[in-house]
């Protein structure tokens, strides 16, 4: 299975009573794929408020993307919790829901140890035959996958890749001398994506890709081809994008953005909060 180079975490539209606007997520789907050339889009990540969606929306919004994809791009499933037994179900669920893909956040808040993380990785895994994406995010999970850890779960069968959103490039290079070659990393954190590129990262699961994707992806192949001054180039010009649209809690910064690109994808659950007049002019500001 081939995610591609540029996967966004989709934010989920929401209607003026924050329930989710279905012929908006239709929409968003398609201008990821059509206008920002995504390979692939994950359903009900962190950026999706997947804290705050309920199982059944989860379960809705996977069968609406898949079907409404319809195979233009991959449709991978957020089913991570800091709960085995209901990761495992929801990811079973989300099996049958004809998904192609699962990324699985560590368990937070419980800190697990090394070893917890890696039973429950494993579980989890053993429990589908769909591919999964490990996510390594220590500033919101609270524990980090230690790189050795990762290694170990890249031995799995479908374990098929890592979403890192670490800016620890220690970190990462020693992940690169202890996994395989085929083992794909991804990089989680968009400001990091060509220093990541330049260790061996594969693409970028992003969230600037709803408005910039583009311009990533044309980072990407430049630093492929070998032209390295260019993708440097276009890293600076995307750099205040990339640290912009994380300036107060996200995805209220994001959809801001998409709503300035023409996108109409509401506000945001409780507890975050909708942007507030200067932090929408901020965001204005940065295109």
């Amino acid at each position: 299975m081939d995610f591609g180079r540029l996967i966004t975490a989709m934010v989920t539209p929401f209607d003026t009573d924050l329930q989710i606007q279905w012929s908006e997520v239709g929409r968003l789907i398609d201008y990821l794929i059509d206008e920002q050339k995504n390979d692939s889009i994950i359903i009900s990540g962190t950026t999706g408020e997947s804290p705050t969606l309920s199982e059944e929306e989860k379960l809705q919004l996977f069968e609406y993307a898949v079907k409404h994809a319809n195979g233009r791009a991959k449709i991978i499933a957020g089913t991570g919790s800091n709960d085995t037994a209901h990761t495992i179900s929801l990811t079973q669920k989300a099996e049958k829901s004809g998904v192609d893909g699962i990324l699985l956040v560590m368990p937070y808040y419980n800190r697990p140890s090394q070893e917890g993380l890696y039973q429950h990785c494993k579980a989890v895994a053993e429990s589908t035959k769909l591919p999964i994406m490990l996510y390594n995010v220590p500033t919101r999970a609270g524990v980090n996958l230690l790189p050795e850890t990762t290694a170990r779960l890249s031995l799995l069968p479908n374990v098929h890749s890592t979403k890192e959103a670490i800016s620890d490039m220690e970190q990462i290079t020693k992940l690169f001398t202890l996994v395989d070659d085929d083992f794909i990393v991804y990089c989680g954190d968009d400001s990091q994506t060509l220093p990541m590129l330049a260790l061996g990262a594969y693409g970028v699961v992003s969230v600037a890709s709803h408005v910039v994707g583009n311009s990533i992806k044309e980072m990407i192949h430049e630093h492929l081809q070998g032209n390295h001054g260019e993708a440097a180039k276009i890293h600076r010009k995307l750099f205040p994008v990339f640290k912009g649209i994380f300036t107060f809690p996200s995805p209220a910064p994001i959809k801001e953005a998409l709503r300035l690109h023409g996108m109409e994808t509401g506000g945001v659950r409780l507890p975050l909060l909708n942007a507030t007049e200067d932090e929408a002019k901020f965001i204005k500001s940065l295109f």
